[in-house]
């Protein structure tokens, strides 16, 4: 029975690439010049810093971009929130990994809704879709990528 499964994830590696593309470019930049800024990647936590708010803005463009052009989603990323300590103005930001419970049953019932032909169900931090006909399962990943979820989604474990 052909099945698929529907997963969140972000490869690390090219997370670290952006990064350290964002940090050249911070360099370079005549407008950051003895301006105290940097981004720091920590697990799956990213922490940007600036002086200024504005500045602050600016680091983030940056990276959106550097995540733009490697192909990343943006949608991984989560805002914690601002705080600013000193003269330095932090950003702290999520990776998010995996499908929420949550996510996952709003997934699983939109399926359910189109009455197709397959089966969604939740298996810990992604939903496995089955179906008899490949077609059913190829409709299924249209109405996905369709829909305006908040999160990255890829498909993968395609088996026939």
């Amino acid at each position: 029975m052909p099945s698929f499964d529907i997963v969140s994830e972000v490869d690390m590696h090219e997370i670290t690439n952006a990064i350290d593309q964002a940090r050249r470019e911070l360099g370079n930049r005549w407008d950051f010049k003895n301006v105290e800024a940097d981004i720091e990647l920590d697990d799956t936590r990213i922490t940007i810093s600036a002086e200024q708010d504005f500045q602050l803005d600016q680091l983030k463009d940056m990276l959106r971009m550097a995540f733009a052009k490697r192909g990343i989603d943006t949608r991984a990323l989560h805002d914690d929130g601002d705080s600013k300590s000193g003269k330095l103005v932090r950003q702290h930001m999520e990776l998010k990994q995996g499908i929420e419970k949550d996510m996952a049953k709003k997934i699983t019932k939109m399926i359910k809704d189109q009455k197709m032909k397959v089966q969604a169900s939740v298996q810990g931090d992604k939903v496995r879709v089955t179906g008899k006909k490949r077609d059913d399962l190829q409709e299924a990943i249209a109405l996905l990528k369709e829909s305006e979820l908040d999160i990255p989604l890829q498909f993968n474990n395609f088996r026939d």
